[in-house]
């Protein structure tokens, strides 16, 4: 048996090496052919994950959208009240839409006074840069070696130092030991 084996694998070996457009097998048992190829494991269980998670996102969000269409409805159109103000949500027809610009978007205003911010603030950069220039220039032109964060050393101390050593200083032949 063994021996009818090897010369099988044998002889399909020598049937491989002359058939180079011959796709790789393996002789298994006589007649039967196993034919080597690469693994689509993982592929196959990407194709199930992405299905899955797909199904998983997709059946919400579709029984949400189905049950606002259809028990909601859109947004009809009314008069306004007297002394009522609009929220920027309530302009929405749809209510997934309603839903979305009241909690999860910034109001038209909101947008306005932050892009307003943003315009004062690259102001103020600009007003700044300018009179860093400016300290610059007269720096330059006057030879300073000082900057505007030169902070000079306060004689507070000093004068304290001072007036000790002169409290305690002796006078001069005044305790002389003569």
């Amino acid at each position: 048996m063994v021996v009818w084996s090897s010369m099988n694998r044998l002889l399909c070996n020598i049937r491989q090496k002359s058939n180079a457009a011959q796709i790789i097998q393996r002789c298994m048992s006589g007649h039967k052919k196993m034919t080597i190829e690469p693994s689509r494991w993982q592929w196959h269980k990407f194709k199930d994950m992405l299905h899955m998670y797909a199904v998983v996102g997709m059946v919400p969000c579709l029984l949400v959208a189905g049950y606002c269409n259809l028990f909601i409805g859109p947004a009809q159109l009314t008069e306004i009240p007297e002394g009522y103000t609009p929220k920027h949500w309530e302009y929405h027809q749809h209510p997934i839409t309603r839903f979305i610009a009241r909690y999860f978007q910034t109001s038209y205003q909101q947008e306005y006074e932050k892009y307003m911010h943003f315009l004062y603030e690259e102001d103020e950069k600009s007003k700044l840069r300018l009179l860093t220039q400016a300290i610059k220039d007269k720096m330059s032109e006057r030879h300073d070696y000082q900057a505007w964060y030169y902070t000079p050393i306060t004689a507070k101390f000093h004068r304290q130092t001072r007036q000790f050593s002169e409290e305690t200083k002796p006078v001069i032949g005044e305790n002389s030991p003569e």
